[in-house]
This record gives C-alpha cells, sequence and structure tokens, in this order.
C-alpha cells in the first residue's frame, strides 16, 4: 500500500503540546457555556470535536483529518455540559476527578435514570441519543479529555440539547442554527473576553497557580 512521504514539517504538525494547547482554550464552545454550572474551559485537539462555536476551527491543535476526534475541557467544581445527546459516540477518559455523570432516555433533565461516580483513569463511553450532563465534583479544577467518533460539524444539530437548557441559553443571548452552528449575539467578543477571565481567575483560585504556570502532576 502507498502512502505519503513525510517530512519534519509534516510530522510536527501532528504533535499536540500542552504548553501550547493551554493558552487555546474556547470558553464559550456551546450554546450552555454561559449558563450557571455549565461554564468550563474546551480545547479541540484533533479534527472537528463536538462544537458549536467556529471559533474552534482556529484553535485546534493538530489539524490532519482523522478518523475520531478529541476534546479536552477542565470545570471548576459543580460545572460541566448541560443535558444533551449526540448521534454519535462518545467516551470520556479522566484526568483529574471525580467527574459525576447523569444518564437518561429522555430529553427531559429531571428524568435522570442513573448516574456514575468516575476517578482518575476511570473511561466512559457514552452511546448515541442517550441524554446525559456531567460534572466535576471535586474541590479543585477537573480535567477529561474526550474521544468521539468521526461526524461533520454544522451538518445538523449537534449537540441536542434539552428544550430548557435551549431556552435558558436564548435568554443568554446563545442558540445554533438548524445546521448546529452557534448564532452568537452582538456583544460576543466582549463575553468571551469576560468569560474567560472568569475562568483563569477561578483556575487560579481553586488550584493556587495561574492556567500558565500549570503542570500536569507527575
Amino acid at each position: 500500500m502507498e502512502h505519503p512521504k513525510q517530512t519534519a514539517a509534516s510530522m510536527a504538525a501532528r504533535i499536540m503540546r500542552f504548553e501550547e494547547l493551554k493558552h487555546k482554550g474556547i470558553p464559550i464552545m456551546f450554546i450552555d457555556s454561559m449558563l450557571p454550572g455549565h461554564m468550563r474551559m474546551n480545547y479541540a485537539v484533533i479534527g472537528d470535536t463536538a462544537a458549536e462555536n467556529p471559533d474552534y476551527s482556529i484553535q485546534r491543535a493538530i489539524t490532519a483529518p482523522h478518523r475520531y476526534q478529541i476534546g479536552m475541557a477542565w470545570a471548576p467544581p459543580g460545572c460541566g455540559p448541560a443535558w444533551h445527546t449526540h448521534d454519535y459516540v462518545e467516551s470520556f477518559f479522566i484526568l483529574s476527578g471525580p467527574w459525576t455523570f447523569y444518564w437518561g432516555n429522555e430529553d427531559d433533565p429531571d428524568k435522570v435514570e442513573g448516574e456514575f461516580v468516575l476517578k482518575e483513569w476511570d473511561m466512559i463511553s457514552l452511546p448515541p441519543g442517550m441524554y446525559r450532563s456531567f460534572e466535576y465534583a471535586g474541590d479543585a479544577i477537573g480535567w477529561f479529555f474526550a474521544v468521539l467518533e468521526s461526524h461533520k460539524v454544522y451538518e445538523g444539530k449537534d449537540p441536542y440539547w434539552s428544550p430548557q437548557v435551549e431556552a435558558q441559553a436564548q435568554a443568554k443571548g446563545y442558540r445554533a442554527d438548524a445546521s448546529g452552528k452557534m448564532l452568537q449575539p452582538p456583544d460576543y467578543e466582549a463575553q468571551k473576553a469576560a468569560q474567560n477571565a472568569y475562568l483563569l481567575e477561578t483556575f487560579r483560585d481553586r488550584t493556587g497557580v495561574a492556567l500558565a504556570d500549570f503542570r500536569p502532576p507527575r
């Protein structure tokens, strides 16, 4: 089988260095990102990942096409994605926990059918069509990375949010069109800057170190 020959430049483009990635966070990746209890910093690592905000495309660490997609995120205590689902499998590996995952089969977030608490090095695979939400249940900052089945962004709704989440997000000025792309409010840039500053301050307060100086534990 013939494959393209690689060069030093092409191989360098396939490396994600955390020291660079941590400065490329997307503070408003989804329409729920401004809601209390759902504020978090997302990172696009490989592929299209899951995103409603077109900002992800200029923040990806590795842009070469893959048959899977990887994202990362961190969140303060009590925060994480709101009630939603996807048309594809997504799996989460916990880097620092604990995280509590809630699941159910209806779009009503009040109809949770079960939950699991995952700690460092635990992993969960979430099937398509099942509704879920999750939150960091510790006292500092929780990290995870997510592996997603390959899919194309902006070819339909993704994620599918509960109606309650959509209504709360729209009250904040955020919604997604029929293709799944975020429609940003007129003051989006100001909101993004304020949200970024808030998250960085929260990170420093919870860990005792600025994100710029943070190093993963060894």
